[in-house]
């Protein structure tokens, strides 16, 4: 069964068994971001995030790159709306900016960025956001920001410091130099090296089939907040998704798959 996400241009989406390939759609321009793809993003996202079939997202770019950053020269034609972008959403504490990338890490299956050619700036923010990053060696990553006198604003100073480090994050935001993607990977940036890593985010999906979806969101949702939690409530949530998980109908399914050998034949996720 095939599906595409309504209503974006820029942002296509096609959901085949499970698994969403979303693409950032402005190959002529690198894939830099405009606001209307940050719309885009932000719709996407939050629509994948609704169904309970989904079992793993792979977002990459189309044409050379996966994404060359924000597009300045467009952006800049609309100040008003570049300030009205600022302003936070009161009950998700994100901007128009910040909820373009922080959206993906809302949706309770495993999200993987595919990257090759650039990967710069609001791009790397994007990256960023996913629960994976599979990279080719030669792709370029930069926090371009630094090199415009400015810094990452797109949830990447969480989420850099996350993945790399305090004193890593410092490095590559204060210099804006640019790493390949086996540098990429040896800093902590890019998860895996592939020759194409597309295919390979795919081949990761398809290994999870074999596991619960309502303990991948799970993990998902006790990994994500086990930097910015105390020891005690992280030990308090742990104790509420394991109670939960005890008495759901996919916890007895995978039970049986791994006592007999057979595939799971999985529910679709509770939430």
């Amino acid at each position: 069964m095939h599906r595409t996400a309504p209503h974006t241009k820029y942002v296509t989406t096609r959901i085949e068994d499970g698994i969403a390939q979303v693409r950032l759609a402005r190959p002529d321009k690198l894939n830099a971001l405009t606001l209307d793809t940050l719309d885009d993003l932000i719709r996407t996202a939050r629509w994948l995030r609704r169904d309970r079939t989904l079992r793993a997202v792979v977002i990459a770019g189309e044409g050379a790159s996966f994404c060359s950053g924000l597009d300045f020269a467009t952006v800049l034609r609309t100040p008003g709306r570049i300030v009205r972008s600022f302003v936070p959403a009161p009950w998700r504490g994100t901007n128009r900016f910040q909820e373009a990338c922080w959206a993906w890490r809302r949706i309770p299956v495993p999200v993987i960025a595919a990257v090759h050619g650039h990967c710069y700036g609001g791009g790397l923010q994007i990256a960023l956001a996913a629960d994976l990053r599979f990279a080719t060696p030669d792709s370029a990553w930069s926090v371009l920001e630094g090199k415009w006198g400015i810094i990452p604003d797109m949830s990447g100073i969480r989420s850099l410091t996350e993945v790399v480090g305090v004193d890593v994050a410092k490095r590559l935001t204060m210099t804006a130099e640019e790493v390949s993607g086996t540098e990429a990977q040896r800093l902590g940036l890019v998860t895996e090296i592939h020759a194409d890593p597309v295919q390979a985010a795919v081949d990761f999906a398809d290994r999870l089939r074999t596991r619960s979806p309502d303990a991948i969101a799970a993990a998902k949702r006790l990994l994500d907040g086990a930097l910015t939690s105390s020891a005690r409530r992280t030990f308090a949530r742990e104790r509420r998704e394991q109670l939960r998980l005890l008495r759901l109908p996919n916890t007895a399914i995978a039970r049986r798959s791994a006592t007999t050998k057979n595939a799971p034949q999985f529910k679709p996720r509770t939430r």
